[in-house]
């Protein structure tokens, strides 16, 4: 049995991590326009919730959003309702959650390393953290993950203090069946493959189930079920099954057996992308594998790497693929990593020094590009040196520098806060300053600023879009005001049923047969406005005409 570490880590130690995690993840969250597709999408599916009193039946303008529970939208919702006003379509509210939820995750890794290997471990785990690239974009965007990630960290974090015999009473056990039931309303059996998994390889590995019991489940699983099954029923009648039809067979299963909307990838693609995914830690995590398989026999250790390969050989073989599926691992690596960093490291052989000389590369090419990220935007959408830009890429190169000079000079717990140097300087580069500043890709906003200034004795005006589809649209105009038509006639025909008040949005190639039509139906049309980008949904470069009614017409 593995005691406590005495130099767990304190307030201090817990401040610090806070405001460097608050460094590494706020830049950006107010300024940030609403994201496309699935940030949105959430923000318009709570604001309809909201509006209509329906919290269990999740919409998206008329279409059933029957992907996940309504966890993330009953936090989105009390978010938003707490400190704005619905209608003010203020997205950093939307937002809150995933941040909160991000900040949980890293101080509750930091403690939990802390507990096992002491408190610069502890430090160092919940910075690499904070600090990886998956987080950081989870934690800016209104949707599922982060929140899934703190339930999970909270899970995993207390049967590990059952497991290693850490707990000294019935809390651990309670906090573990409470997070299991939280984590399923927020993203379904996800949890459940991840700390499921991870207990059935401890029971394999340890040939016994002695360190399992503990958990009690025969009162635990009903009270995680308590806490999901309500909402799950009342889904379930109030769609007449459907909700489980889509949910289950249309998305999760077909994930598993085809890509969808062309998320797929190889077998290997989580790894192949972990020096990005884990980005700055990546390079320290590749360091930590040879100290995980000397220390397996500790109990911590063993529950760490049952935590990380079960579930990530999942994701591996499941077809659907998106980076942000393996986040749930990452503060078992982060644990692991700080723990090898901090630890007295053996002389690596031949064959590690090559693969580490390789890694080493791949982390370098993966540092330079996200480095550059923000400037090299700047100069290819708006076609211009910015200088703070170049200054911010110029430091965090440098601090990649020194992560390297630290790794070889036998020091990768400096190389580990010089990582973090880096990584704030980098997302304070890219989302805090470059990326809210590029408008030729923020398309949405600028819309609905034209919409309204073309009609100005109009309340809300009402959009009617084709072919651009866009949710952030939905978002900033308010579902109720916007109508997104599958073809320009369809536009035009939706123009006429009331003109008053109403501005259409016609793509250059369908302008023609919206003018077309529009005039067979009698309508006298103006030009109110243009709007010129590229959709980096789709990569598409996009020429957008606003229409209003009015005196004279166009010829088609």
């Amino acid at each position: 049995m593995t005691a406590a570490a005495p130099d767990r880590m304190g307030l201090r130690e817990g401040l610090l991590l806070l405001i460097a995690a608050l460094a590494l993840l706020v830049p950006g969250l107010t300024s940030l326009p609403p994201v496309d597709r699935d940030e949105s999408r959430y923000a318009v599916a709570t604001t309809q919730m909201l509006a209509s009193g329906d919290y269990v039946d999740i919409r998206f303008q008329d279409q059933p959003r029957y992907l996940q529970p309504a966890g993330v939208y009953w936090l989105q919702a009390l978010s938003a309702g707490a400190f704005t006003e619905p209608e003010a379509r203020q997205i950093w509210a939307f937002r809150l959650p995933s941040l909160v939820a991000a900040l949980a995750a890293s101080l509750i890794t930091g403690f939990m390393a802390s507990l096992w290997f002491g408190r610069w471990a502890g430090l160092l785990a919940g910075l690499m953290l904070a600090a990886c690239m998956s987080l950081g974009f989870e934690a800016r965007i209104a949707k599922t993950d982060a929140s899934l990630l703190a339930a999970v960290t909270i899970a995993q974090f207390a049967f590990m203090r059952v497991y290693a015999g850490a707990a000294r009473s019935r809390w651990p056990v309670l906090v573990f069946w409470v997070a299991l039931g939280v984590g399923m309303m927020l993203k379904g059996p996800i949890i459940l493959i991840v700390v499921g998994l991870g207990a059935l390889a401890l029971a394999i590995w340890d040939r016994s189930l002695a360190r399992l019991k503990p958990l009690q489940p025969l009162w635990g699983l009903p009270l995680a079920l308590l806490v999901a099954v309500p909402w799950y029923v009342m889904i379930g009648l109030a769609t007449d099954g459907d909700f489980f039809r889509v949910a289950i067979g249309d998305n999760l299963l077909h994930k598993v057996g085809t890509s969808q909307q062309s998320h797929g990838g190889p077998i290997g693609y989580h790894l192949m992308g972990f020096a990005l995914t884990f980005w700055p830690g990546a390079l320290l995590a590749a360091l930590a594998i040879p100290f995980a398989w000397r220390e397996r026999a500790r109990p911590e250790i063993r529950f760490l790497i049952c935590w990380i390969i079960p579930a990530w050989l999942v994701f591996e073989f499941v077809s659907t693929k998106l980076p942000h599926y393996v986040l749930p691992v990452f503060p078992a690596i982060a644990t692991l990593t700080a723990a090898a960093v901090t630890a007295q490291r053996p002389a690596a052989g031949r064959i590690q020094k090559a693969l580490f000389g390789l890694f080493l590369l791949l982390w370098l090419a993966v540092s330079l590009a996200l480095s550059a990220l923000a400037p090299f935007g700047i100069w290819t959408y708006e076609a211009r040196i910015d200088g703070l830009a170049v200054a911010l890429a110029a430091g965090a190169i440098a601090a990649v520098g020194v992560v390297v000079w630290r790794v070889f000079a036998g020091r990768p717990d400096q190389a580990a806060l010089a990582g973090v140097a880096a990584a704030i300087l980098v997302t304070s580069n890219t989302y805090g300053y470059a990326l809210p500043r590029l408008e030729s890709l923020w398309l949405s906003p600028q819309i609905v600023a034209q919409a309204r200034a073309a009609a100005p004795g109009c309340a809300a005006p009402r959009i009617i879009s084709a072919p651009y589809h866009e949710p952030s649209m939905v978002f900033l105009n308010g579902p109720e005001h916007t109508r997104l038509t599958p073809t320009p006639e369809a536009a035009a025909e939706a123009l006429a049923q009331g003109p008053g008040c109403a501005v259409a949005v016609i793509g250059a190639p369908e302008t023609p047969a919206f003018l077309a039509t529009a005039r067979a139906l009698g309508l006298s049309l103006q030009p109110a406005g243009q709007v010129t980008g590229q959709n980096y949904s789709d990569g598409e470069d996009l020429d957008l005409t606003l229409f209003v009614a009015g005196e004279g017409d166009l010829a088609p």
